[in-house]
């Protein structure tokens, strides 16, 4: 932020109505498509395990911010630095990454699970009676 601001300070062709239109876009589109959809995803996901609830709205996020970048909409042929990144590898690894540390997540709260029901369900061995 501090080199975007720095940047638009000293930027002689800085153009304010072209940036408060971009920041208006920006702000418009979380408060009125992100996050309504997380929010009603949640609500609607709200019976699944909290650690999948987690990752299936992480996975939303990513992909709806991530998306008009994997389609590539204006990506032109004679300009290489529009666009210039894998996206869709990029957006396929983080996916992968969230569902791998997901399953590891669930898989150690599995066997803390059952560790603790062991410990709680062993015998107390009894003291000898007086007799």
């Amino acid at each position: 932020m501090a080199f975007a601001v720095t940047g638009a300070l000293f930027d002689p062709d800085l153009k304010l109505g072209g940036v408060a239109l971009f920041l208006g876009a920006v702000i418009g589109a979380h408060d009125g498509v992100l996050l309504p959809v997380v929010i009603g995803a949640g609500a609607l996901l709200h019976p699944i395990h909290r650690l999948v609830r987690a990752a299936l709205l992480i996975s939303l996020c990513v992909t709806l911010v991530a998306l008009p970048l994997v389609l590539g909409r204006g990506r032109v042929p004679d300009n290489p630095s529009v666009l210039p990144l894998p996206y869709g590898q990029g957006l396929l690894v983080v996916l992968v990454a969230t569902w791998v540390t997901t399953l590891v997540l669930l898989v150690l709260e599995r066997g803390l699970a059952i560790r603790q029901k062991t410990v709680r369900t062993q015998t107390i061995p009894q003291c000898p009676s007086d007799g």
